[in-house]
């Protein structure tokens, strides 16, 4: 785990389609969900943001957790299996988007990517609204934060062929600046926003 920057305090590193198994087992179960995240154990954590009820998920909760993200993979897991479920889940992609804390930030860029895979009802118009937020989220260079950008861009730019031409556009502005974190952001994700692949699937002329 460590080998892929899954690093925490308490882990007993049981592997993640066994953590889903034993999940679909227990079923929805918010206290529990609750009860497994406070004991700070990687794994358990795991399995709350897998049992817990989005509806009955509140503010208060979304903030603690988020502060206790202490690796992308229990960020990402915690963001799309359970906080992009919830009707918080927007307004917490702006408003982490422009945090300071590195995954608090992350949070709310893989908030926007899963939305944009999962969603299938939100418009057009609210992933655009995303894409300045990407740009100005392209000037940070820390890791955790860089990849989060990268997977929302690319996941908003491959949702249908007008988002792919604004993601394109975005990319394209970012790539003009300077950094090699921008330009890093950039690259990967016109590679695959302007690959024959997603063109294709998109319905896209050459």
């Amino acid at each position: 785990m460590a080998r892929y920057g899954i690093v925490a305090d308490k882990v007993f590193g049981v592997p993640v389609p066994v953590l889903r198994s034993m999940a679909k087992e227990i079923g929805r179960n918010h206290t529990l969900g609750l009860k497994l995240w406070d004991t700070g154990i990687y794994d358990a954590r795991q399995i709350a943001s897998m049992i817990c009820d989005p509806a009955l998920v509140t503010e208060e909760q979304m903030e603690r957790w988020v502060l206790d993200f202490d690796s992308w993979a229990i960020c990402d897991g915690c963001c799309s299996n359970l906080f992009d479920k919830t009707p918080l889940a927007i307004r917490k992609a702006r408003a982490w988007s422009r945090r300071k804390e590195p995954f608090v930030r992350r949070a709310g860029f893989v908030l926007m990517a899963v939305l944009a895979v999962h969603a299938k009802e939100l418009p057009d118009s609210l992933f655009a609204s995303f894409l300045p937020l990407i740009e100005k989220g392209a000037a940070d260079d820390r890791n955790e934060v860089k990849k989060g950008v990268n997977w929302a861009l690319r996941q908003i730019g491959k949702k249908n062929a007008a988002l792919n031409r604004l993601a394109i556009a975005s990319a394209q502005r970012i790539h003009s600046r300077s950094t090699s974190t921008a330009r890093w952001i950039a690259s990967d994700a016109l590679r695959e926003l302007t690959s024959s692949a997603v063109r294709k699937r998109l319905g896209m002329r050459d």
